[in-house]
């Protein structure tokens, strides 16, 4: 019996990815990109800088869908090298657990996560990266920032969508706590 089950993962053509976004939540990954010292303690986060599909430049994670079927560390690796290039040496665990779950909603106010195009629930994790990063793709820049500066009111006005949110939460989860 030929098997019918479909096992090459793929984009939707973008009038299909329309019509699921309008039905479904998408499922998406963002990475917290770090630099840590020889105790583990994170010492930089990256930082994409970006222009959106409005021309409005912005701070953003790296972040983008799950294909059908496709692993999530499949995924994280995948955005990773397509953002930060193929020497960036991301350090994924063979089984990452993610650090809080964000959902984006098209409605403003739901949660503090707003993408006015669908509603996406995205897993977000912290990742450690070793290597030379070279944006790539979309981005303009990548920025490794302190902690301190990250979690500056200018870094975080700088993140539309909730992202600069997402980030304070990373950042606390790794212990850094602004004052």
């Amino acid at each position: 019996m030929a098997d019918l089950t479909e096992t090459t993962p793929g984009w939707l053509a973008p009038e299909e990815l329309e019509s699921a976004r309008a039905r479904m939540p998408v499922l998406y990954v963002d990475a917290v990109p770090v630099r840590v010292d020889d105790r583990g303690e994170v010492t930089h986060v990256g930082l994409l800088w970006r222009i959106d599909a409005d021309g409005a430049v912005s701070r953003a994670l790296v972040s983008g869908r799950v294909l059908h079927h496709e692993r999530v560390r499949d995924a994280l690796l995948r955005h990773l090298e397509k953002d930060l290039g193929p020497v960036a040496l991301p350090r994924v665990p063979s089984s990452p657990q993610p650090f809080t779950i964000a959902e984006y909603f098209p409605t403003q106010g739901i949660t503090p996560y707003h993408d006015p195009r669908q509603h996406a629930v995205s897993l977000a994790y912290i990742v450690p990266v070793a290597g030379d990063c070279r944006p790539r793709q979309d981005a303009l820049d990548f920025v490794w920032f302190t902690p301190q500066e990250a979690a500056s009111p200018v870094v975080q006005q700088e993140m539309p969508g909730g992202q600069g949110h997402l980030l304070k939460q990373a950042l606390a989860h790794v212990g850094y706590v602004s004052s």
